[in-house]
């Protein structure tokens, strides 16, 4: 594919160690050389290859940096093209000059997440393994980043891959039957078909299985921390982050906004939100954090709900009881330390099966426990990594589930005794979206709007 070369840094802004400028295209090498001042020309030097030198402003003939500079030639490449590196001192000025240099002698800014494209659209990746960049780059904890690698290595698409191939002997029979009954040809009857329709739906529900769990893994737990003023949600959030993220007081009230934060608990990662205390208020500030934290609650997929040890249940708690009953929810008992007040029965009763803790912030205890309901709740760490293939990405477990209905359409069809011609129409529906996930049937603004959401450079 004939491109034109660009160029973008990779490394983020910012003081460092160093900061690595890619070049990718057919002029990669000769752009890098026109700036580029070392004992061989870049042109001569083997791929494969890194090499010392200095950048040079040609047309003053004035050094900009010292740098390292890597040269790897198609097609052994990740983009498939020529690809220089650069990797100069890390630091705002250098690497800017740099990149001004390099646009000014004939590469192009890319855009965000083109390096990436460009493997895609040279084959290198398919759609779901450059989706999976993104998951790695991203991943809050060990776990996620183990799910994006695996896809990023082609797990999923190895197992889609099969299954469209499965799908397209199954539509080869078909074809041979329905137009050339006349062929000596393996007789595809309904009872075969609907064996391997049955084989198909099975792979592809085992595969949906493992999306609550890669979804997880991917997006994180979105957890809601809800409660009275003066409970402790600000500890509970410094309890599980260990730092002082959330200012914690005697007065009730403090907490004003929501506050967000990614916490890795036993390899799980939590998007935490602390939310500003829920009562009657006429403070018009904390009344906003109040309307806040019901939005956020609307949004959880956890809820931790705090109660105060040391005080009786008033009616906000009852409400607040009834309203996690709606949610995954996990109720919190805090300030154990102090004498109890708190009738546990009524507790017990008005949340029913909903898991309670007991904790004492203060001096750190119930937050293994806490922790272990949580893992139990989500039914995580059952499985492991090494052993699933796991689908995160929501666009994929949409396209899956939508191939999964047309293969469960085909099954009924067949029951309902329609002609085989009839359902093979469900079963190109079914590789087709198949197809959409690896990007073999997928339209350019897709693939445009997904490697927009790309960091520049990547």
């Amino acid at each position: 594919m004939e491109t034109d070369t660009i160029a973008a840094i990779s490394t983020p802004v910012g003081e460092g160690g160093i900061s690595v400028i890619r070049i990718s295209g057919p002029e990669a090498v000769p752009v890098a050389d026109r700036i580029y001042r070392g004992k061989k020309s870049l042109k001569d030097v083997p791929t494969h290859t890194v090499h010392y030198g200095h950048i040079v402003d040609p047309a003053f003939n004035e050094p900009v940096d010292e740098v390292l500079v890597t040269v790897m030639r198609k097609p052994r490449t990740f983009t498939r093209e020529d690809v220089v590196e650069i990797s100069c001192h890390g630091g705002i000025v250098p690497v800017q000059k740099t990149l001004e240099l390099l646009l000014d002698h004939g590469a192009r800014l890319a855009e965000p997440g083109e390096f990436t494209k460009r493997a895609f659209l040279n084959g290198r990746i398919d759609l779901s393994q450059a989706e999976a960049v993104m998951d790695l780059i991203r991943a809050k904890t060990d776990s996620a980043a183990k799910v994006a690698l695996s896809q990023h290595e082609g797990r999923l698409s190895r197992l889609i891959h099969r299954l469209r191939n499965e799908i397209l002997e199954i539509l080869a029979h078909l074809a041979v039957n329905v137009d050339y009954p006349e062929y000596d040809a393996e007789q595809m009857t309904a009872q075969l078909l609907r064996e391997r329709s049955g084989h198909i739906a099975r792979e592809l529900e085992r595969l949906l299985e493992t999306a609550r769990q890669g979804k997880i893994y991917r997006e994180g737990i979105k957890t809601v921390i809800v409660g009275r003023p003066n409970v402790g949600k600000s500890s509970l959030m410094n309890a599980l982050t260990h730092e002082n993220k959330a200012i914690v007081t005697e007065i009730p009230g403090t907490t004003r906004d929501v506050i967000e934060e990614y916490v890795n608990v036993r390899g799980i990662p939590l998007h935490l939100l602390d939310t500003a205390g829920i009562r009657e208020t006429e403070d018009i500030i904390e009344r906003i954090g109040v309307e806040r934290s019901h939005q956020a609650l609307a949004q959880a997929d956890l809820v931790l709900l705090l109660l105060n040890y040391a005080e009786p249940l008033i009616d906000a708690d009852r409400d607040l009881l009834s309203l996690v009953r709606k949610y995954t929810s996990i109720v919190i008992v805090n300030k154990t330390d102090l004498p109890r007040r708190i009738n546990l029965e009524e507790v017990r009763r008005l949340i029913g099966e909903i898991p309670m803790i007991m904790t004492s912030l203060k001096k750190e205890q119930g937050i293994d426990e806490l922790e272990d309901t949580l893992v139990s709740l989500f039914q995580l760490g059952k499985v492991e990594l090494a052993d699933e293939t796991y689908v995160s990405n929501v666009r994929h477990i949409h396209l899956i589930r939508k191939a999964l209905e047309s293969v469960r359409e085909v099954i009924r069809g067949i029951d309902a005794g329609v002609p085989l011609d009839m359902v093979e129409i469900d079963l190109k529906n079914a590789w087709e979206s198949l197809g959409e996930v690896i990007g073999e049937a997928v339209s350019e603004d897709l693939i445009d709007q997904i490697f927009s959401q790309f960091c520049l450079g990547k």
